[in-house]
């Protein structure tokens, strides 16, 4: 029956299709239905990137809005989703499309385009927006006279080229001739609420010329059954998931100069699932020691109500379980000088330089301990931002671990200013939260760092220090498929007998053959420094051969230093081995991201 009425309604299938559609349909129960529906979508998604899709009428595909997002993390794809699905909504035709996916030379068939793109790093694109960005500034870019644009950005405001990414778009394309038809609004970590209201406002100026280009509303049709799958868990970030924390085992040694902990937390009862690459999302409590301290300088009753959002609660409770007090920004800090007229507080909002070397060697705490001062308790509450959970990648597989899920996490920890410093979610859950208790969390999911699907495939794993963690994952996944793809190392840390993380499981590991080779550097066990880029070099001509061969090459860890050291090592040894000069060693590297070969999860 509703078939039918899905053919009689401007059905794109003929009658012979939809009679066969209608037989399958009445062979399937209403999960195998959902499983056939969100396997559709999948398959249509990926033909239409791959130019396979049937195409639409001219007039119609002009009027689409198209949708391109860049995200590191999850946060700028789910709002790019949130913006397609509000124009879906209102009738207007809207693709969603990665950066990553996205033909470039497709720029010049645009009418309406949306940009949803963060900013990580030192002001650098994610990495699924690389290609793109770097598009933009050539010669081949094309005219876009004629062309609609709405900018987006998301980012952190703790970091100096705040929202540069998206900054950079808009200007690369009104450069290239392109209309911005809606202010450019660059998002700090809380940006859910501002969100929706910029989608709401670019929708409402792009939707005249869309409606009028699609000639009325657009033809939707929907598919009769669910597309989404019945396992789809219901927690996300908005909703996370309250997890029994199992076990907090340190992994490094009595005498290291780091504290790094093995975390396993139980999924039991979620239906979460995640894979190899994923991270996990963690919300944590802040210390109510110094939350105490903080109510006891500013003289402020903890019992007093406050509103935050539609919320009502006590002011220490949203200190403790709400706000943001480690990690510092310019915003709070302005927001307090203003509020208390601290004219040292003051001098800094005058001074970005200033500033930025004020806000990097505290955690908000210190700016409340050091300027306490007169301020109502809804003021300051009004001064802070909500606290954002942590991500971390994930050290487990689900085919090994089953409901629980594992976590490598290195302790920020520092002294300064007569204080003992941690950091806000690694102290929480490595020193405070005892193993029982309960820990918010969720998953997010990162399909720029992926396993090959092909098992036969070499993997190339660089993760120094708890950049191991997804290898971790990654081998137990290769051992779990009975993988039969060489499997290679590379890890690094200071001492040998202090920082072998997980030194059991990766000797097992190359003892039963899964892990073919292992290159490890201890920078500190002799009197020449060696890191893990020292170490590809001195493998380059195996290295090159693997990469030769088809392997796929993964980097984890810190994004600043030790990436871009990889980075350079990688390209000296394609050089030197590849027997290319510069232009055509970067070139090869850049192959090598465009094929999903070289995969970066840095941080």
């Amino acid at each position: 029956m509703l078939l039918n009425q899905l053919h009689a309604a401007a059905s794109p299938l003929t009658p012979e299709q939809v009679q066969k559609l209608q037989g399958l349909v009445a062979e399937l129960n209403p999960i195998q239905q959902a499983w056939v529906s969100g396997y559709l979508a999948a398959n249509a998604n990926t033909a239409a990137l791959a130019g396979g899709a049937v195409s639409a009428p001219a007039a119609t595909e002009a009027a689409a809005l198209t949708i391109l997002y860049g995200s590191q993390t999850g946060n700028a794809k789910a709002v790019a989703t949130q913006l397609k699905e509000q124009a879906q909504s209102r009738g207007l035709a809207a693709k969603l499309v990665s950066m990553a996916d996205y033909k470039p030379t497709a720029l010049k068939k645009e009418k309406f385009i949306s940009i949803v793109v963060s900013t990580y790093g030192e002001g650098e694109p994610p990495e699924d927006a690389e290609a793109l960005h770097e598009f933009l500034t050539t010669k081949k870019a094309p005219k876009l006279d004629d062309v609609k644009i709405a900018v987006l950005g998301l980012g952190d405001s703790s970091y100096e080229f705040f929202c540069q990414t998206a900054k950079d778009f808009e200007e690369r394309l009104v450069k290239l001739g392109a209309q911005s038809i809606y202010q450019r609004a660059d998002l700090d970590v809380d940006y859910e609420d501002q969100s929706e209201t910029w989608i709401a406002g670019a929708l409402d100026a792009f939707e005249p010329e869309l409606r009028a280009q699609q000639g009325g509303e657009a033809n939707v049709v929907s598919m009769p059954f669910g597309a989404a799958s019945p396992a789809a868990s219901q927690y996300n970030k908005k909703n996370p998931f309250a997890a029994e924390l199992l076990t907090v085992q340190k992994i490094t040694g009595r005498d290291s100069t780091k504290d790094v902990r093995h975390i396993e937390i139980s999924l039991e009862g979620s239906d979460i699932t995640y894979t190899p690459g994923d991270s996990l999302g963690v919300y944590f409590l802040n210390e109510q020691s110094k939350v105490d301290k903080v109510l006891s300088l500013l003289q402020l009753d903890g019992a007093t109500q406050i509103t935050l959002g539609d919320e009502s609660l006590s002011l220490r409770d949203a200190l403790i379980e709400k706000l943001e007090l480690t990690q510092s920004y310019p915003g709070f800090v302005e927001k307090y000088a203003l509020a208390t007229n601290t004219p040292e507080l003051l001098a800094l909002v005058e001074d970005k330089a200033a500033m930025r070397e004020y806000i990097e060697a505290r955690q908000t705490f210190d700016v409340i301990f050091q300027h306490p001062a007169q301020i109502g308790a809804q003021e300051l509450v009004d001064c802070l931002r909500k606290v954002q959970p942590r991500l971390y990648s994930i050290a487990s597989s689900q085919s090994e671990v089953e409901d629980e899920v594992h976590l490598t996490v290195g302790v920020v920890e520092f002294d300064a200013f007569g204080e003992n410093h941690l950091g806000g979610c690694s102290g929480y859950l490595c020193r405070v939260a005892e193993e029982g208790s309960e820990v918010r969390v969720f998953t997010e999911h990162n399909d720029n760092f992926r396993l090959p699907s092909d098992d036969n495939t070499p993997v190339i794993m660089i993760g120094p220090g708890t950049g191991i963690a997804p290898f971790r994952a990654f081998l137990q996944e290769r051992e779990a498929r009975d993988a039969q793809g060489k499997n290679w190392l590379f890890f690094g840390n200071p001492h040998f007998t202090q920082d072998f993380l997980y030194q059991t499981e990766i000797q097992g590991y190359l003892k039963s053959g899964l892990l073919t080779n292992i290159d490890v550097a201890w920078s500190r066990d002799q009197a020449e420094k060696v890191y893990v880029q020292d170490r590809l070099r001195e493998q380059g001509e195996q290295l090159f051969a693997w990469l030769e061969q088809g392997a796929h090459l993964y980097v984890c860890g810190d994004a600043n230093r030790m990436a871009k050291d990889v980075h350079q090592a990688l390209i000296d040894v394609v050089k030197t081995h590849g027997n290319k000069d510069d232009e055509s060693a970067e070139q090869y590297i850049k192959d090598l991201r465009s094929a999903n070969r070289y995969q970066k999860d840095v941080y």
